[in-house]
């Protein structure tokens, strides 16, 4: 869709920033310049609201579009309102999602440019993860003074786009190319420094979480580190720019911070710190999404991105649609056009499951029925009334038709939400002195309802590496299927009983949280049968088609 965009300089001044505050990428995006924080570092934060979702299903919820709709509509109000979103990666752009920047009348532009390059901030995680997979095995090659064990080096490399092949590969083969080793790759939005970049307060602190970033263990057993290996100075170098946050526009103008894209299956599933605190001091209410459903990105947001930053969530908004409860209920893809009240109230379970969940944290919650022209008002009004049997309201979104104006009503009752909250209500799952076990469990009983946790043998064996070395007062951050509670992306709606599987358990230092492995998750997704990248083309004009 094609928009009158605002010069970036406009959409800054909306917010109180001067022109001189803002490194410019062209017209239409900037970033903030160092000083900014020191200039707004006082003042009081703004209301923070979290959308989230339902299991993500073939047919699409519009989590995106709805966070850009509802931040469109909370200006449309005469609320001041700025969203704060990840940056796309180029691996989904090119694979089965496609672009990541909304749709229709509620759009993040220029979407070409965010979806593709944009500022360079993933390109230059790119470099700085790959920059310390050379010196750990340059310094093999050299001597290998710190006594690395080759067999136990665990940093991989990392690239931007979805390669199958590359999840396990051999390295050094040929006269004089090092030491032969297995190693990887995985995307680049996996990889740790992605993850340090996005919850680093400053340069300082992102020095410090780079320095603490273990790569291997030596032949004694003791974690290697990139300090050790004088990586972490040419690693803030690359990333000197990348630390700052992105600023963009709504489709309407409105400010929009875009900033870190790890995923929420894989990663932690949140934009970086940095972005929400500036944002939540240069406007009165953020929305902010997580990735996939509420039992992935929305628990990572509470138990780790908002311990990690002292951020207390407002309100919660879980985006459902009718073609997805449906879908929960045991309807095909072929069929999820035709009316089917059954299947309605058989996949509800779904939606409740992830209410009650955002409940164990204390925070109000909505629900935004995301609609689609095909959706009936009897369908609607049947999602409407579940939802007030468990005590929640559920407001229609019509922000792809009507942007702004179609989540005016949306934008009214989650403003009454948030203001009538407070951050003293806020609770973690649970509290960072209980053994990394116990975190597991309570997130797969709590959350996932299952019955308790499996470990393959190499988790065993990580977890009681990690007890031994006293890692115990970090986070969990599950990689896990987003269609299921489960670890099995078929099973659908709401069960119970189940048994999670952890495959491993890694240490992530510097990130300051220990990734759990279940299932058959992967780190370096594959392209599907059709990519998305097929449909992908430069006009006769030179302007990019395709990235929907």
């Amino acid at each position: 869709m094609e928009a009158d965009m605002k010069p970036i300089t406009e959409v800054a001044a909306q917010l109180g920033l001067e022109a001189d505050q803002l490194e410019l990428y062209g017209k239409w995006k900037a970033k903030l310049s160092e000083d900014v924080w020191d200039s707004i570092s006082q003042r009081p934060n703004g209301k923070l609201i979290l959308v989230t979702a339902m299991n993500p299903t073939p047919a699409g919820e519009g989590k995106t579009l709805t966070t850009i709709g509802l931040t469109q509509g909370l200006n449309r109000i005469g609320r001041t309102a700025a969203a704060a979103l990840r940056e796309p990666s180029l691996g989904p752009c090119m694979g089965m999602k496609g672009g990541a920047t909304g749709s229709g009348k509620a759009q993040i532009v220029p979407a070409e440019d965010i979806n593709l390059h944009f500022t360079g901030d993933i390109h230059a995680i790119t470099s700085a993860h790959n920059l310390l997979a050379a010196l750990i095995d340059n310094h093999l090659f050299q001597g290998n003074v710190l006594h690395i064990d080759p067999s136990r080096i665990v940093w991989k490399r990392a690239l931007d786009m979805n390669d199958r092949p590359l999840r396990q590969i051999v390295i050094g083969i040929g006269d004089n190319n090092g030491t032969v080793r297995e190693d990887g790759f995985l995307i680049s939005t996996a990889s740790e420094v992605m993850a340090v970049l996005c919850l680093a307060a400053d340069m300082a602190d992102l020095e410090e979480r780079l320095g603490r970033i273990v790569v291997a263990y030596n032949i004694d057993g003791e974690p290697v580190t990139a300090k050790e290996l004088r990586a972490v100075d040419a690693m803030c170098a690359l990333l000197k720019d990348a630390i700052h946050p992105n600023l963009v526009q709504t489709i309407e103008g409105d400010p929009v911070f875009v900033h870190g894209g790890p995923f929420a299956n894989i990663a932690h599933g949140c934009s970086s710190i940095r972005a929400t605190r500036h944002a939540l001091k240069l406007a009165d209410y953020v929305v902010t999404e997580a990735g996939f459903g509420a039992d992935l990105g929305a628990e990572k947001f509470m138990d780790i991105k908002c311990r990690k930053g002292n951020l207390q969530p407002a309100a919660v908004v879980i985006v459902a649609t009718v073609r997805a409860l449906k879908y929960n209920g045991g309807v095909p893809k072929q069929e999820l056009l035709e009316d089917n009240a059954d299947a309605i109230q058989s996949g509800f379970v779904n939606l409740r499951r992830h209410i009650e969940n955002m409940r164990f944290f204390n925070v109000p919650v909505i629900v935004a029925i995301n609609r689609f022209a095909a959706d009936t008002e009897k369908e609607l009004t049947q999602i409407s009334e579940l939802c007030a049997e468990l005590g929640v309201k559920a407001i229609l979104s019509e922000a792809w038709e009507l942007g702004g104006e179609g989540c005016r009503e949306l934008a009214q009752e989650v403003a009454e939400l948030a203001d009538g909250s407070s951050a003293d209500d806020f609770e973690l799952l649970y509290p960072d002195d209980m053994p990394l076990v116990e975190k597991i469990e309570t997130i797969v009983t709590r959350i996932y309802r299952g019955a308790g946790v499996r470990y393959r043998p190499a988790a065993k064996r990580a977890l009681q590496e990690l007890e031994r070395l006293g890692v115990q007062d970090l986070p969990i951050c599950m990689a896990k299927t987003p269609y299921s509670f489960t670890d099995r992306p078929t099973v659908l709606g709401a069960p119970e009983q189940f048994t999670i599987e952890v495959q491993d358990v890694r240490w992530s230092a510097g990130a300051g949280f220990v990734v759990v492995l279940t299932g058959k998750v992967v780190t370096m997704p594959g392209l599907p049968a059709e990519p998305a990248a097929w449909r992908i083309r430069l006009d006769e004009a030179g302007h990019i088609e395709g990235l929907s």
